[in-house]
Protein backbone atom coordinates (compact mmCIF):
# COMPACT_ATOMS: atom_id res chain seq x y z
CA UNK A 1 0.00 0.00 0.00
CA UNK A 2 1.25 3.24 -0.83
CA UNK A 3 0.65 6.19 1.65
CA UNK A 4 0.29 10.26 1.62
CA UNK A 5 0.54 12.09 4.54
CA UNK A 6 0.30 15.60 3.34
CA UNK A 7 0.54 18.50 6.26
CA UNK A 8 -2.59 20.94 6.24
CA UNK A 9 -1.65 24.83 6.24
CA UNK A 10 0.87 25.28 2.81
CA UNK A 11 -0.15 22.36 0.86
CA UNK A 12 -3.63 22.67 0.93
CA UNK A 13 -4.53 25.89 2.13
CA UNK A 14 -2.86 29.39 1.29
CA UNK A 15 -2.98 31.17 4.92
CA UNK A 16 -1.24 34.48 3.46
CA UNK A 17 -4.28 36.77 3.72
CA UNK A 18 -4.94 35.05 7.47
CA UNK A 19 -1.32 36.26 8.44
CA UNK A 20 -1.41 39.24 6.40
CA UNK A 21 -4.72 40.36 8.19
CA UNK A 22 -3.47 39.77 11.75
CA UNK A 23 -0.01 41.62 11.13
CA UNK A 24 -2.55 44.70 10.36
CA UNK A 25 -4.29 44.22 13.47
CA UNK A 26 -1.25 44.31 15.32
CA UNK A 27 0.58 47.32 14.05
CA UNK A 28 -3.09 49.33 14.22
CA UNK A 29 -3.33 48.01 17.45
CA UNK A 30 0.09 48.99 19.16
CA UNK A 31 0.68 52.19 17.41
CA UNK A 32 0.94 54.94 19.51
CA UNK A 33 -1.82 57.87 18.68
CA UNK A 34 -0.11 59.94 15.42
CA UNK A 35 2.58 57.88 15.27
CA UNK A 36 4.28 56.89 11.90
CA UNK A 37 4.41 54.08 10.74
CA UNK A 38 5.31 51.82 7.46
CA UNK A 39 2.31 49.37 6.90
CA UNK A 40 3.97 46.76 4.65
CA UNK A 41 2.56 45.60 1.20
CA UNK A 42 1.16 42.33 1.61
CA UNK A 43 4.06 40.72 -0.94
CA UNK A 44 6.82 42.43 1.17
CA UNK A 45 5.08 41.15 4.40
CA UNK A 46 4.32 37.60 2.94
CA UNK A 47 8.41 37.54 1.70
CA UNK A 48 9.60 38.11 5.18
CA UNK A 49 7.36 35.41 6.60
CA UNK A 50 8.55 32.47 3.96
CA UNK A 51 12.19 33.60 4.55
CA UNK A 52 11.31 32.85 8.70
CA UNK A 53 12.43 36.73 9.52
CA UNK A 54 11.61 37.40 13.48
CA UNK A 55 8.22 38.22 14.20
CA UNK A 56 10.04 41.74 16.40
CA UNK A 57 12.09 42.56 12.90
CA UNK A 58 8.53 42.37 10.93
CA UNK A 59 7.58 45.28 13.62
CA UNK A 60 10.61 47.22 13.46
CA UNK A 61 10.40 47.21 9.50
CA UNK A 62 6.91 48.59 10.11
CA UNK A 63 7.89 51.66 12.06
CA UNK A 64 7.73 50.53 15.43
CA UNK A 65 10.18 50.10 18.65
CA UNK A 66 11.24 47.60 20.22
CA UNK A 67 8.53 47.83 23.58
CA UNK A 68 5.78 47.62 20.89
CA UNK A 69 7.35 44.99 18.87
CA UNK A 70 7.33 42.76 21.93
CA UNK A 71 3.55 43.67 22.72
CA UNK A 72 3.09 42.97 18.26
CA UNK A 73 4.68 40.09 18.47
CA UNK A 74 2.48 38.77 21.90
CA UNK A 75 -0.92 39.77 20.29
CA UNK A 76 0.16 37.92 16.79
CA UNK A 77 0.94 34.74 18.81
CA UNK A 78 -2.75 35.16 20.55
CA UNK A 79 -4.92 35.63 17.64
CA UNK A 80 -3.23 34.15 14.47
CA UNK A 81 -4.51 30.90 15.28
CA UNK A 82 -8.39 31.94 16.35
CA UNK A 83 -11.53 32.97 14.68
CA UNK A 84 -12.76 34.99 12.48
CA UNK A 85 -9.39 34.88 11.22
CA UNK A 86 -9.66 31.23 9.54
CA UNK A 87 -12.29 32.93 7.50
CA UNK A 88 -9.65 34.62 5.59
CA UNK A 89 -7.63 30.69 4.76
CA UNK A 90 -8.54 29.89 0.81
CA UNK A 91 -7.33 26.38 -0.68
CA UNK A 92 -4.39 25.95 -2.75
CA UNK A 93 -5.42 26.43 -6.24
CA UNK A 94 -4.78 23.21 -7.64
CA UNK A 95 -4.92 21.45 -4.10
CA UNK A 96 -8.37 19.59 -4.56
CA UNK A 97 -6.97 18.65 -7.98
CA UNK A 98 -4.06 16.70 -6.39
CA UNK A 99 -6.51 15.33 -3.66
CA UNK A 100 -8.76 13.92 -5.58
CA UNK A 101 -5.72 12.23 -7.57
CA UNK A 102 -4.61 10.78 -4.85
CA UNK A 103 -8.09 9.39 -3.77
CA UNK A 104 -8.79 7.97 -7.34
CA UNK A 105 -5.21 6.19 -7.58
CA UNK A 106 -5.97 4.41 -4.64
CA UNK A 107 -3.30 6.22 -2.06
CA UNK A 108 -3.52 5.91 1.78
CA UNK A 109 -4.27 9.58 1.99
CA UNK A 110 -3.57 11.31 6.13
CA UNK A 111 -3.54 15.01 7.02
CA UNK A 112 -1.00 16.05 9.87
CA UNK A 113 -1.76 19.18 11.05
CA UNK A 114 -0.89 21.86 13.85
CA UNK A 115 -4.28 22.90 14.22
CA UNK A 116 -6.32 22.03 16.45
CA UNK A 117 -9.58 19.72 16.25
CA UNK A 118 -12.11 22.47 16.03
CA UNK A 119 -9.57 24.34 13.70
CA UNK A 120 -8.99 21.59 11.29
CA UNK A 121 -12.90 21.04 11.80
CA UNK A 122 -13.53 24.58 10.89
CA UNK A 123 -11.75 24.34 7.45
CA UNK A 124 -13.14 20.68 6.75
CA UNK A 125 -16.54 22.36 7.04
CA UNK A 126 -15.89 25.30 5.34
CA UNK A 127 -14.30 23.90 1.99
CA UNK A 128 -16.13 20.49 2.03
CA UNK A 129 -12.78 18.29 2.68
CA UNK A 130 -14.05 15.32 4.82
CA UNK A 131 -14.44 13.39 1.92
CA UNK A 132 -10.59 13.26 1.61
CA UNK A 133 -10.21 12.31 4.99
CA UNK A 134 -12.31 10.54 7.26
CA UNK A 135 -11.03 11.10 10.64
CA UNK A 136 -8.58 7.80 11.33
CA UNK A 137 -6.63 9.56 8.94
CA UNK A 138 -6.76 13.09 10.36
CA UNK A 139 -3.61 13.69 12.92
CA UNK A 140 -4.05 17.34 14.71
CA UNK A 141 -3.50 18.48 18.32
CA UNK A 142 -6.18 18.21 21.00
CA UNK A 143 -8.01 21.47 21.82
CA UNK A 144 -6.57 21.75 25.01
CA UNK A 145 -3.23 20.71 24.12
CA UNK A 146 -0.09 23.29 25.18
CA UNK A 147 2.15 23.90 22.26
CA UNK A 148 5.70 23.61 22.32
CA UNK A 149 8.03 24.08 19.18
CA UNK A 150 6.19 23.05 15.92
CA UNK A 151 9.52 20.82 15.61
CA UNK A 152 9.24 19.05 18.74
CA UNK A 153 5.33 18.60 18.37
CA UNK A 154 4.84 17.49 15.17
CA UNK A 155 7.42 14.41 15.18
CA UNK A 156 4.93 13.63 18.10
CA UNK A 157 2.32 13.02 16.28
CA UNK A 158 4.45 11.70 13.22
CA UNK A 159 4.84 8.75 16.12
CA UNK A 160 1.61 8.50 16.81
CA UNK A 161 0.07 8.46 13.35
CA UNK A 162 2.75 6.03 12.84
CA UNK A 163 1.78 3.76 15.57
CA UNK A 164 -2.31 3.72 14.91
CA UNK A 165 -2.18 3.39 11.33
CA UNK A 166 -2.38 -0.03 9.41
CA UNK A 167 1.57 -0.79 7.79
CA UNK A 168 2.56 0.67 4.48
CA UNK A 169 4.74 -0.66 1.87
CA UNK A 170 5.96 2.72 0.56
CA UNK A 171 5.26 6.09 2.79
CA UNK A 172 5.57 10.16 1.60
CA UNK A 173 5.14 13.03 3.15
CA UNK A 174 4.63 16.45 1.79
CA UNK A 175 5.00 19.94 3.87
CA UNK A 176 6.11 23.05 3.86
CA UNK A 177 8.00 23.86 7.03
CA UNK A 178 11.20 22.59 8.79
CA UNK A 179 8.59 20.82 11.62
CA UNK A 180 7.27 18.64 8.62
CA UNK A 181 10.89 17.85 7.15
CA UNK A 182 12.45 17.03 10.61
CA UNK A 183 8.91 14.92 11.96
CA UNK A 184 9.35 13.02 8.39
CA UNK A 185 13.17 12.90 8.87
CA UNK A 186 12.78 11.36 12.62
CA UNK A 187 10.70 8.48 11.44
CA UNK A 188 12.35 7.45 7.90
CA UNK A 189 9.60 9.02 6.00
CA UNK A 190 10.56 10.50 2.30
CA UNK A 191 9.66 13.71 2.27
CA UNK A 192 9.15 16.40 -0.07
CA UNK A 193 8.61 19.87 0.88
CA UNK A 194 6.45 22.29 -1.24
CA UNK A 195 6.66 25.99 -2.18
CA UNK A 196 3.09 27.30 -1.23
CA UNK A 197 3.70 28.01 1.87
CA UNK A 198 5.26 29.52 4.58
CA UNK A 199 8.70 29.19 3.89
CA UNK A 200 10.55 30.35 0.72
CA UNK A 201 13.21 27.52 -1.07
CA UNK A 202 16.52 29.10 0.63
CA UNK A 203 14.82 28.20 4.11
CA UNK A 204 13.07 24.28 2.95
CA UNK A 205 16.65 23.65 1.19
CA UNK A 206 18.45 24.27 4.88
CA UNK A 207 16.60 21.50 6.16
CA UNK A 208 17.56 19.00 3.41
CA UNK A 209 14.35 17.57 2.45
CA UNK A 210 14.62 14.58 -0.18
CA UNK A 211 12.72 17.14 -3.12
CA UNK A 212 11.32 20.57 -3.50
CA UNK A 213 8.31 21.36 -5.39
CA UNK A 214 6.16 23.79 -6.53
CA UNK A 215 2.88 22.22 -4.97
CA UNK A 216 1.06 19.26 -3.88
CA UNK A 217 -0.15 18.70 -7.49
CA UNK A 218 3.42 18.37 -8.63
CA UNK A 219 4.46 15.99 -5.91
CA UNK A 220 1.54 13.74 -6.13
CA UNK A 221 2.63 13.64 -10.05
CA UNK A 222 5.69 12.55 -8.63
CA UNK A 223 5.09 10.55 -6.38
CA UNK A 224 2.40 8.26 -8.27
CA UNK A 225 5.00 8.32 -10.73
CA UNK A 226 7.42 6.82 -9.10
Amino acid sequence: MLRLITDFDGPIMDVSERYYRVYQLCLETTRYPQQTITELSKAEFWQLKRSHTPELQIALKSGLDAQQGQEFSQIRKQTVHTLPYFQHDVLVPTALAALSQVQAAGVDLAVMTMRRVRELDYAFNQHNLSQFFPENRRYCLSNDYVKTRDVEDKPLLMAKALAELPPAADSWMVGDTEADITAAKKHNIKIIAVESGIRDRSQLESYQPDLIMPDLKTAVNFILNE
